[in-house]
């Protein structure tokens, strides 16, 4: 979305007061309308929802203007006689005389008493004529092509094309199925040259390795002599394609897009959650792309967050309670499971418990942990900190994605801090049992196996095999962030929400659930939570920062709930660039 303002009725003025606030009076397929000075026409017929075909223009890159769709019919009041008023007709609007020819929409912006045409016979002759140029040497080849059921080329060339082709000679072979770089093929004989992919690495990534080879009909996209497109960004051009000239590897060929379910929740690699889709189908997830967010993430993502699903249908993916006979575990029901814990923590004093839980936990889980550390009377919880070197672009520092929602539900600056201290408590015998939530300890936070040997008790939940799963007593297989519900708070103070895309395997259950069950198993006592509103409408009446929400309110958007003072440096060089005339945002 841009970040100009829409013309709309709140923002309308009468018309000769609109250049007072730095507003134009445009007439748009025989309507008119405000926009802002300097807004480019292609923007203008967006937000009056007039749809101009493009393919080179993109509004978080400058306009390059040679794919030529987006060509419109404009026009301007004739300019009067010396001594003569101009016409206007009985609303104060000038008549105006179109142009001749068509003129982009991407390159060129708004003047008053401006005319915009996009249903005239010259705009429609010229896009026919574009797009019969565009398929001269395009190969024919929808059913096969990966790109099928979201081309944008396909699509246009049924409401803008001529239906047949005049072109009778051979078409131009480019070089097809070409690995450009580790995660990303080129099809160059499907290329459009709009040149988004080329624009992409140069001014959002910041890696300029691809460029245009050879001239007339013979060029060719490429990348630069002894580089790669090997950036952490490089799936974006994939995106950005709009036809199938760039294909991804992990997802070229597995599923027509048809047949995906898409559902928009958030990233949780890292605080940053940007906005993502994730794509399923028959419980299986088969991509994740980025989702627009202007506050978050804007139109992009890093590979790393994008490809990090497969371990959810992975072999080491628990799905049934196991508990441990011996040296071994044996696999449990949910009931034997749970009535297992209560007399083992029993056994062992308030003080001598700890609870370590985890940052990528929901702000409604965490809730319930506080809960649970509360009823087990121990004054031991701590998260596992996760730190890693930042991009400077999308990827944080904090690879945990609601250090800001855990701060806030346990009422503490630093919900990192006492981790040591149960560390050192389990080494010396003065911590006994451990509930140990969604981490594995001993790869991420310097537990060892000797140390975890030492416990009597120790419960772990998780929904991988891993080495604090083999040290445990007790597992309980819980959900993977696709199969949950829930709300995160981001590193700069969003509250945003996580929604379900796929179902637990086998018994494994929601976090939320486990925890509530395991309360009603500790204490004997039931806490009157059925679903997970009930859990959001505690945390709204207990916490300031949640007042007056539910989880209803949490739009795809997110909403901002607290001002933390981090800022997002993609976002921050985006707005530089708005700022500046660069791109529309």
């Amino acid at each position: 979305m841009s970040d100009t303002p829409s013309a709309t009725l709140e923002i309308r003025q009468p018309k000769d007061l609109a250049a007072a606030i730095g507003m134009v009076n445009v007439q748009i397929n025989g309507c008119w309308h405000q926009f802002p000075k300097g807004t480019r026409m292609i923007e203008a017929c967006r937000q009056v929802q007039v749809a101009v075909p493009h393919y080179c223009y993109h509004p978080k890159l400058t306009p390059s203007g040679n794919c030529r769709m987006c060509l419109v019919q404009v026009g301007m009041p004739p300019r009067p006689a010396p001594g003569q008023e101009p016409q206007r007709d009985t609303l104060g609007y000038e008549p105006i005389t179109w142009s001749p020819r068509a003129v982009i929409a991407c390159a060129n912006t708004v003047s008053e008493n401006m005319g915009i045409c996009t249903t005239s016979k010259l705009v429609e002759s010229c896009q026919a004529g574009v797009m019969e140029f565009l398929l001269i040497n395009h190969p024919l080849d929808c059913p096969i092509c990966d790109q099928a059921g979201e081309c944008r080329l396909q699509e246009n060339s049924v409401s803008h094309g001529r239906g047949v082709s005049r072109f009778a000679d051979m078409k131009v072979k480019k070089p097809k199925n070409v690995a450009i770089g580790p995660r990303v093929r080129l099809d160059d004989e499907r290329c459009i040259l709009c040149s988004r992919c080329i624009r992409f690495m140069d001014e959002v990534a910041g890696e300029p390795v691809l460029g245009f080879t050879q001239r007339g009909t013979h060029t060719t996209l490429t990348v630069h002599p002894g580089h790669l497109l090997d950036s952490n960004y490089s799936l974006n051009t994939v995106d950005l394609c709009p036809v199938g000239a760039l294909t991804a590897n992990d997802f070229r060929f597995q599923m027509r897009v048809w047949f995906l379910k898409e559902t928009p929740t958030i990233d949780v690699n890292c605080g940053t959650g940007s906005n993502i889709t994730v794509w399923t189908r028959e419980n299986t997830i088969h991509r994740i792309t980025p989702r627009r967010n202007n506050d978050v993430n804007s139109d992009w993502m890093p590979d790393s967050h994008r490809l990090n699903f497969h371990y959810i249908d992975s072999a080491a993916r628990l799905t049934e309670p196991l508990a441990k006979a011996g040296t071994r575990h044996r696999q449990a029901t949910w009931a034997e499971a749970l009535q297992i814990i209560a007399p083992q923590l029993k056994a062992v004093a308030p003080d001598q418990i700890a609870v370590i839980a985890s940052a990528r936990m929901t702000n409604e889980e965490l809730h319930l942990t506080r809960i649970l550390a509360q009823k087990l009377g121990t004054p031991h919880l701590a998260l596992v900190p996760r730190y890693a070197e930042p991009d400077a672009l999308l990827i944080a520092a904090d690879r945990n994605p609601n250090t800001s929602g855990a701060k806030l539900v346990l009422a503490t600056e630093d919900p990192y801090a006492a981790l040591d201290g149960i560390r050192n408590g389990v080494r010396a015998g003065s911590i006994k049992a451990l509930i140990v939530l969604g981490e594995d300890i001993i790869s991420d936070a310097g537990f060892t196996a000797a140390d975890l040997g030492r416990l009597a008790f120790l419960l772990h939940t998780h929904l991988l095999a891993n080495p604090t799963a083999d040290a445990a007593h007790l597992v309980l297989p819980t959900a993977a962030f696709s199969e949950k519900r829930g709300s995160m708070v981001n590193l700069s103070g969003r509250l945003q929400r996580l929604n379900r895309a796929t179902a637990t395997p086998g018994n494994a259950r929601d976090d939320w659930e486990m925890l509530r069950d395991l309360i009603r198993a500790i204490t004997g006592e039931d806490p009157a939570i059925h679903n997970l509103e009930d859990i959001f409408t505690q945390l709204a009446a207990t916490i300031p920062a949640f007042t007056g929400l539910d989880l209803a309110k949490i739009t795809n958007a997110g909403i901002p709930l607290i001002d933390t003072g981090y800022k997002i440096p993609l976002l921050e060089n985006e707005r530089a660039r708005i700022a500046a005339g660069v791109i529309n945002g």
